[in-house]
């Protein structure tokens, strides 16, 4: 038995970490993940941690820049190069000699570039702000992410409409968007679904179209990147507030690939 629960909205990729991403009419699942996702990352060589937006105070600029692949990827080829725009509109490319170079005068920090597979024990630095109900406030701690990947806690990251909409009645100053929270796969709700829904998922299996299924695996934990500026989105602290106040600090939940496939926007999404 199934039971239908939407239809995808909209597929987000972010082939270089904490940069924004780009917006997918389909995408194929390959070594656990959205093909091409998070597959690459700037590193600070003094450290060896991740540039990360979670850590605003050392990395401000990071939603800047907005990366995108110059072809789509394929499953067992090499992923082609990644354009990346600056934020002054100019572009360049991972393929260019200068590319560190040139991230590293616009950054003002020196960096490089680093493909997750070469990452035998990736971290970054994740800054948590002054918010009640936060585990820690006002600090900086160190995070470790799974071996050879550049994901925080899982590959997937999903959100429904029926959440973004709930929050929005919450927080009518806030301006809730789904690119604040930087989900692969957003699910339009089916009519009458309110709430967070997708919290009663945790522990079920996810029918995305004829090919994919998904194990929801936990809720979503939030940080300070859903506080960021990022484009017209001003900065708002009260994004996360909102949050950890109705929700736990949660924003959708996380997941693994149990069947791999492809999957398009508009595809029916059923809940096993």
């Amino acid at each position: 038995m199934s039971d239908t629960v939407g239809t995808i909205g909209s597929l987000w990729r972010y082939p270089i970490k904490s940069m924004l991403g780009e917006e997918l009419n389909a995408t194929m699942f390959a070594d656990g993940c959205v093909l091409g996702d998070r597959q690459y990352a700037l590193v600070d060589p003094s450290t060896s941690k991740v540039a990360s937006a979670k850590n605003p105070r050392k990395w401000p600029r990071l939603f800047e820049f907005r990366a995108a692949f110059m072809e789509s990827p394929q499953i067992g080829a090499d992923l082609p190069p990644i354009r990346v725009m600056l934020p002054d509109g100019t572009t360049i490319t991972t393929k260019q000699p200068d590319f560190a170079a040139i991230m590293s005068q616009t950054l003002e920090r020196e960096v490089s570039l680093s493909r997750a597979s070469t990452q035998s024990a990736p971290s970054l630095e994740e800054y948590w702000p002054e918010v009640e109900g936060l585990t820690y406030n006002d600090v900086v701690t160190d995070e470790a992410m799974p071996e050879q990947t550049f994901f925080d806690l899982a590959p997937i990251h999903i959100l429904t409409t029926a959440t973004i909409d709930r929050f929005r009645e919450l927080y009518p100053a806030g301006r809730f968007e789904v690119r604040r929270f930087r989900p692969n796969i957003v699910i339009q709700a089916m009519d009458g679904q309110k709430d967070f829904v997708e919290n009663a998922w945790v522990g079920h299996t996810i029918a995305i179209g004829a090919e994919v299924r998904l194990s929801i695996t936990a809720s979503c934990p939030r940080c300070v990147m859903t506080t960021l500026p990022q484009g017209d989105l001003p900065r708002d602290l009260g994004i996360l507030r909102t949050a950890v106040k109705h929700n736990d600090a949660h924003i959708g939940v996380y997941a693994t690939v149990l069947q791999a496939g492809t999957i398009h926007r508009g595809d029916k999404v059923s809940i096993e």
